[in-house]
C-alpha cells in the first residue's frame, strides 16, 4: 500500500490544482509567486544659492518676469533680477526695534494687470510713542512703490520690541488675511477683541472690511478681526487642496503650534498653552479649554518658526501636499508629511543652514527660502 502514496497524492494535487484555477488561466498551472516591492527610498535634498549677501530675508515672492522683491527687516525692499539687487524705492519708514522692520510681502492674485501689492511693517505712525504693525497696498512700477495706500495699522503704538507678526495671504474666495502678534501684551490683547494684538485679520483687497467679519456686529470689537488668541503668527499660507487658512505661531518656551484658522475661533493664548516661561515658571495649567481650539500640530521644544508653504509641485517625488516650516531656534526646515488636516511625522531638512525666516514655491516649482545672513536657496533633489 505504501507504494501507491505519491500516485494518490498526485491525482489530489492535480484535482485540487483544478478545482482552484479558474478557465481564464488554466492553461498556466503554476503558482504566481508575489514579489516584494522595495521600499520607497527618503528623498534626498541639497541647495544651491540664488541670491547671496541678505541679512534678514523676511519675505519674497516671485514676480511675472521670474525676478524676485525682497523684503529686508531693515527697511529695504530689493529687486532681484539677473543676478542684480536693486533698491526700491518709495518703501514706508519703518519703526524699527527688536523684531519690527518691513515684514511680509504678497502680489494681488491680479498682479500681472494691476500691478498691486501688499506690505507688513512696523509703523510709528499715528498717537503714542514706539510702533504696531501696519498693512500697506501699493503699485509696483520701474523699481519704485506708487499709489500707498496703508489699509490697516493696529493701536496703540507701544514701545515693546516683540511680536509684530506678520504674514499675509489671500484665499481663492479673494479675501486678504494678515496677522499680527500680541505685541509682548500677552494679559490684555489676544482674548480682547476690542484690542488689536494676537489676531489674524480678514479684508477685502481694498481694505474695507467684510460685512460677514465674525465680529462685523460687535459694537466694540475690531471689526476687521477674525480669529484670535494668537500669540506671534510668522506663518501662514492657504491649503492647496482644500482651501483653509493654516496658520503657525511661537510658543513661549515650547509650545509653537501650527493651527487651521476658522472664523471668530479662539486659539487660547495665553489660556491654554504646551509651553512654559523663558524662565521656566509655568503661564498656566491648562493645555486645554472649552470653547478655545486646539493646534494641529504643536512643537516641545520651540523650534521658532517662521515661513511656510505647502508643495503643489511634483519636483520632489513623494512630498506633493507636505508642508514646510522654517525654524529659526534649530536652523532648519521641517518636513512635515501632512495627511488630511493632520501632520503625521516630521523630518530635518538643510539641517544648521541657519536661521530660517522665509519659504516659497517658485514658479519653476522648487521651494526657495529665506536665510538669514545667508541668502536664498533654493532647495533640489540629489
Amino acid at each position: 500500500m505504501i507504494k501507491y502514496y505519491p500516485l494518490v497524492l498526485s491525482a489530489l494535487l492535480f484535482l485540487n490544482c483544478g478545482e482552484s484555477t479558474s478557465s481564464e488561466d488554466s492553461v498556466d498551472t503554476q503558482p504566481e509567486v508575489a514579489v516584494a516591492e522595495e521600499p520607497t527610498k527618503p528623498l534626498k535634498v541639497t541647495y544651491e544659492k540664488v541670491v547671496s549677501d541678505l541679512q534678514i530675508p523676511w519675505g519674497f515672492v516671485f514676480l511675472p518676469d521670474n525676478s524676485m522683491l525682497i523684503t529686508e527687516k531693515d527697511g529695504r525692499l530689493i529687486h532681484f533680477k539677473d543676478g542684480q539687487k536693486t533698491e526700491v524705492s518709495g518703501v514706508p519708514e519703518v519703526y524699527q526695534r527688536g523684531q519690527g522692520g518691513l515684514l511680509d510681502i504678497y502680489l494681488h492674485p491680479n498682479f500681472n494687470t494691476n500691478k498691486l501689492l501688499y506690505i507688513t511693517y512696523s509703523s510709528s505712525e499715528g498717537e503714542g510713542e514706539g510702533g504696531n504693525t501696519a498693512l500697506m497696498q501699493a503699485k509696483f512700477n520701474n523699481n519704485a512703490l506708487t499709489e500707498q495706500k496703508v489699509l490697516y495699522k493696529a493701536t496703540p503704538n507701544t514701545t515693546k520690541g516683540q511680536h509684530f507678526g506678520s504674514r499675509i495671504v489671500f484665499d481663492k474666495d479673494g479675501y486678504l488675511y494678515f496677522t499680527i502678534g500680541e505685541r509682548g501684551n500677552r494679559d490684555e490683547n489676544p482674548q480682547d477683541i476690542t484690542r488689536d494684538g494676537g489676531k489674524v485679520y480678514r479684508l477685502m483687497e481694498d481694505g474695507t472690511i467684510p460685512t460677514d467679519n465674525p465680529f462685523y456686529n460687535d459694537a466694540n470689537a475690531k471689526k476687521a478681526i477674525y480669529s484670535y488668541g494668537h500669540r506671534n503668527p510668522q506663518g501662514m499660507v492657504v491649503n492647496p487642496t482644500t482651501g483653509k487658512v493654516w496658520v503657525h505661531e511661537h510658543g513661549p518656551q515650547g509650545g509653537d503650534e501650527i493651527n487651521i484658522v476658522k472664523p471668530g475661533a479662539n486659539y487660547g493664548w495665553p489660556v491654554i498653552t504646551y509651553g512654559i516661561n523663558y524662565n521656566g515658571t509655568k503661564i498656566t495649567d491648562q493645555t486645554s479649554k472649552e470653547g478655545m481650539e486646539q493646534p494641529i500640530h504643536y512643537w516641545v521644544p520651540s523650534i521658532a518658526p517662521s515661513g511656510m508653504v505647502f508643495i503643489t509641485s511634483d519636483k520632489y517625488p513623494g512630498w506633493k501636499g507636505d508642508l514646510l516650516v522654517g525654524s529659526l531656534k534649530f536652523q532648519y526646515v521641517a518636513h512635515c508629511k501632512i495627511e488630511g488636516d493632520k501632520v503625521v511625522s516630521e523630518e530635518k531638512l538643510l539641517d544648521l543652514i541657519g536661521r530660517v525666516r522665509s519659504i516659497e514655491q517658485g514658479p519653476d516649482g522648487y521651494i526657495y527660502v529665506g536665510v538669514e545672513n545667508v541668502g536664498i536657496v533654493k532647495i533640489v533633489p540629489e
